[in-house]
């Protein structure tokens, strides 16, 4: 794929309309790199002028600060800032929630003050002002679809409706689950529990939070958030389900229906 990188933007004088913060998970897991390039793929279609950091992005330290690592973080967070100051941006989306809540909420106490976005609101403005244009009886036409909400997400920032409305364009039946929007219970990952192994108990999280969505039939699992559709993957599997039941960022369902 021809995606843009910031330094070769700089050293032609030009600057992007936004910054496509990719992320760890993004960068590096193989299913994650999926919805990179999915997201990636609409950026292009309708011509928005983006770039990436490429090899100058490092990890923004979400990990390190909620694992009780603040000295990490602190590094880590100021080496970004550094990065994206030098190049003066502005306005960030990216894929992830952790990525989304810490740059939005915790770099500015360390001297980061950006616009920063989630792809699930960013797509929605973009279908809103109809930029995205969806094809008519696209693939997930009446297909039964439940949305996991990630806790970055919902809870720590109150964005419910966006991806929400990103699955009404296309025109999908959208089945909640009894615990969702600001009742909607963790997969298992937040909190740097990704990398941890849990606690003895009388079941995963993520097995729980499977159940629960494949009780509603959806034969689509929808989430917006990389750790998320990794968790939930699993559970999936667990159920031997992975041929019926799909999990799928909401990046992933839009790229596959433009028209």
């Amino acid at each position: 794929m021809d995606v843009p990188v910031m330094s070769d933007l700089a050293a032609r004088g030009e600057k992007p309309e936004i910054l496509f913060w990719v992320g760890c998970s993004g960068s590096f897991d193989q299913r994650a790199q999926k919805i990179t390039r999915a997201f990636a793929t609409i950026l292009n279609k309708i011509g928005i002028n983006y770039a990436i950091l490429g090899k100058e992005e490092m990890c923004n330290g979400d990990p390190a600060r909620r694992s009780g690592n603040e000295f990490l973080f602190q590094m880590m967070a100021y080496q970004n800032i550094q990065t994206l100051n030098n190049y003066e941006i502005k306005k960030i989306v990216t894929t992830c929630p952790h990525c989304f809540n810490i740059l939005k909420n915790e770099y500015p106490g360390l001297g980061g003050h950006y616009e920063v976005h989630h792809h699930s609101s960013f797509l929605q403005t973009l279908i809103d002002e109809g930029k995205i244009k969806i094809k008519e009886g696209g693939s997930f036409k009446g297909k039964r679809i439940t949305f996991h909400d990630s806790c970055y997400l919902g809870r720590a920032n109150n964005i419910y409706d966006a991806p929400r409305k990103v699955l009404e364009a296309l025109d999908a039946d959208l089945y909640e689950m009894k615990r969702c929007k600001s009742k909607g219970l963790c997969c298992g990952a937040g909190g740097a529990q990704m990398f941890k192994e849990e606690e003895k108990g009388t079941t995963r999280i993520n097995f729980e939070r499977t159940h629960e969505a494949l009780d509603t039939g959806a034969t689509v699992i929808a989430a917006a958030c990389p750790f998320c559709n990794t968790m939930l993957t699993d559970g999936v599997k667990n159920q031997e389900k992975e041929e019926q039941v799909k999990v799928m960022d909401i990046a992933e369902l839009v790229a596959a229906s433009l028209e």
